[in-house]
């Protein structure tokens, strides 16, 4: 075997040296390039003169207007995390789904995808998740184990999640639209955040020790209130998929069945909404991140702007 080959496994071999070693991410990979770029030059397997299009390579990137879109989300997920959002939402939906087995679980996968499509940012939901729900999680007796790998799955979703940052890189080094790769990953990420739902609760039904409900003394509302906030969100999610549904419908007539469906259910959601402050602060929670994502989805699938 020659050299040229064996350069591309050296470098993966120095790389993870480096990073077990203990050093930063961006200076690792910057020592692996340098170093083996000098290495490739003295072993005359890398000619020198490509060393001259660096700079029109630095330029190009800088001043790639879809990549701007990047420090933007990295900046709204600190947002996010500093102003207190994420751990009111967390809290809510914690104290919404505490009452079932696995329901801390179930409220951390389903905030953790929220806080991936607003964020885009890995590292901003893991920080959120992991500071705000493992204590609470390991103080009402989660397995360890399970629950920080439910937390760590749950933020890991900012991957797949439109917007996404690592999508919007795809499509830049892919060379396709961004809207076209956001339609491509919705699928695949409604699939796996169902996964993740029916993984929760597997292990509740089979593990209830190691996702046990919340105690009595913990829950903020119980009989008749939690039942209203339970049916409540079931009418929730028939009246939105009725109207998901009848969206891609062409005729009139199924038009009109999903406006008497909507009616129906702003009827009997109004009234239990006013009698449940629980589900009035669940809701309100929702909005600022929920109008976020369909905020810029919207924009960027029908063409109106890019990501930036």
């Amino acid at each position: 075997m020659n050299l040229e080959n064996l350069m591309p496994p050296l470098m993966f071999l120095a790389l993870v040296v480096f990073l077990l070693s203990g050093y930063p991410v961006a200076f690792s990979l910057g020592a692996v390039g340098i170093v083996f770029g000098f290495l490739g030059i003295a072993l005359d397997i890398f000619p020198a003169p490509l060393l001259k299009a660096m700079p029109d390579r630095i330029f190009g990137i800088m001043s790639n207007q879809l990549l701007l879109a990047i420090p933007f989300f990295t900046f709204m997920g600190i947002i996010l995390e500093k102003s207190g959002l994420a751990e009111d939402l967390l809290d809510t939906m914690g104290k919404l789904f505490g009452p079932l087995r696995g329901g801390l679980g179930l409220s951390v996968v389903f905030v953790g995808a929220i806080l991936a499509a607003t964020t885009g940012v890995v590292a901003a939901s893991v920080m959120a998740m992991g500071l705000i729900s493992l204590p609470v999680m390991l103080k009402y007796g989660y397995n360890p184990r399970f629950a920080s790998g439910v937390i760590l799955g749950s933020a890991t979703l900012a991957q797949i999640i439109p917007p996404s940052v690592v999508l919007i890189v795809l499509a830049d080094q892919l060379g396709v639209s961004v809207g076209d790769m956001y339609k491509a990953a919705l699928i695949p990420a409604g699939l796996t955040v169902g996964f993740y739902f029916l993984y929760v609760i597997y292990v509740a039904l089979f593990r209830p020790k190691w996702a046990p409900a919340l105690p009595l003394e913990a829950r903020p509302d119980a009989g008749k209130e939690a039942q209203t906030a339970f049916a409540l969100l079931s009418y929730l999610l028939v009246g939105t998929g009725a109207y998901a549904v009848g969206r891609f419908l062409p005729s009139w007539a199924e038009w009109l069945e999903v406006l008497v469906a909507l009616a129906l259910w702003t009827l009997v959601l109004l009234p239990w909404i006013r009698r449940n402050r629980l589900l009035q602060r669940a809701l309100l929670s929702m909005v600022p991140p929920l109008v976020l994502i369909f905020l810029v989805l919207g924009t960027v699938l029908i063409g109106l702007a890019t990501p930036t």
